[in-house]
């Protein structure tokens, strides 16, 4: 038998408003039933956002469109000896190559200026997300989140603290590149120390759009979206916020066991229970037909953001195309990987080989100059 706790949830969900219960109860549920696997689907088409990420990206997509944004922190920005600045970059590279091998993989394609704007952004992302799952995690606290977000404004104001920090002082002078995302991973933050467990998709989805969303929202004004683009500019910052998910989402089922290792579970508590699985089922670590099917349609949802994702990939800058697309194409190989392993995500974790990366990369570069020709037709 397992235990759940489940709650009756209010429906406001905002960045400083983390969902409230406002009624508790139990449900006792067994853990192995001896019949075949009850399948269920979700819908056809999945639900694409929520009314504050929708509002946000708005917002953050109308902050970045101008141009002036960089100009006037150039203007105000401090002055790095060229030397110093070559140092920050090339440290922000050699951690970017050794934590996110794919990710790293794909900035290599990219012009250099790009590529030390992204690295930058990448750094402060994970240092970020080491304050609260680091080595150092065990003494995260609410005013440790709150040192760091002044720290942001800090860079944002030209005071950096340290070398890393100054390289994206240096990015954000060079691209109009807001806050408001930065801000909002860093609540992301706050909402891992308060949940490890998700009641239905909606609040996953907010969480996955604090921690990552706002990585494809940072990106943007870096990669460039192209002149000519027929697709607007809120559907390229939809987009790039549909990366993200896929890319968290992804990640999430990739790590399912490890998670479990932690005491946490990032999958919808509802959406277990469709399939008549619960937590004890994860910590179990038990691959089962259940299990299988979960994963099936868990898959299916990732996948549909990171199809979402292709227009704005192709809507880039010519130049940028091609890692995005790479970016994009490696990431969701990581769900073919959790396939081949018969949706063992539980014990093993998926992986993509190099010989494989790189065999990627000749069709995202078709795919960047295809789609993106089909868009001007």
């Amino acid at each position: 038998m397992c235990t759940k706790t489940v709650f009756s949830l209010n429906s406001y969900i905002g960045a400083n408003h983390p969902v409230t219960p406002t009624h508790v109860y139990t449900i006792r549920c067994r853990t192995h039933v001896p019949v075949a696997p009850k399948i269920v689907k979700f819908p056809q088409s999945p639900k694409l956002g929520i009314p504050y990420t929708d509002q946000r990206v708005r917002e953050i997509a109308q902050r970045q469109s101008q141009p002036n944004l960089a100009m006037e922190k150039g203007s105000n920005g401090p002055e790095f000896a060229p030397t110093f600045l070559e140092e920050a970059y090339e440290r922000c590279k050699n951690v970017c190559a050794e934590y996110a091998k794919t990710f790293y993989l794909g900035t290599r394609l990219m012009t250099e200026e790009r590529q030390k704007a992204i690295w930058a952004i990448y750094v402060w992302c994970r240092r970020t997300d080491e304050l609260v799952d680091g080595p150092n995690a065990i003494h995260m606290s609410a005013a440790v989140l709150d040192r760091w977000e002044e720290r942001l404004h800090d860079i944002f104001y030209g005071r950096p603290y340290d070398m890393l920090d100054a390289a994206l002082t240096d990015t954000i002078c060079k691209f109009p590149i807001d806050i408001k995302p930065f801000k909002d991973m860093i609540e992301g933050m706050r909402m891992d120390t308060r949940k490890c467990r998700y009641h239905n998709f909606e609040e996953l989805y907010l969480y996955c759009y604090y921690v990552a969303g706002t990585v494809g929202l940072m990106s943007v004004p870096v990669m460039g979206i192209a002149p000519d683009s027929p697709t607007s500019i809120h559907n390229i910052y939809n987009a790039a916020l549909y990366l993200g998910i896929g890319n968290q989402l992804t990640n999430i089922l990739r790590d399912v066991g490890e998670d479990a290792l932690r005491g946490r579970v990032y999958l919808p508590q509802d959406e277990l229970a469709q399939f008549g699985l619960c937590d004890e089922d994860v910590f179990s670590r038990r691959v089962t037909d259940r299990w299988r099917e979960f994963m099936k349609e868990q898959i299916t949802r990732a996948r549909f953001y990171f199809n979402q994702a292709e227009e704005g990939a192709s809507a880039l800058d010519k130049d940028s195309r091609w890692p995005v697309w790479s970016s994009l194409l490696l990431y969701r190989n990581i769900l073919d990987a959790i396939e081949e392993n018969n949706y063992d995500n539980l014990t093993k974790r998926a992986y993509v080989g190099r010989t494989r990366k790189l065999l990627m990369l000749p069709l995202a570069y078709t795919r960047s100059r295809t789609m993106s020709n089909l868009l001007l037709l």
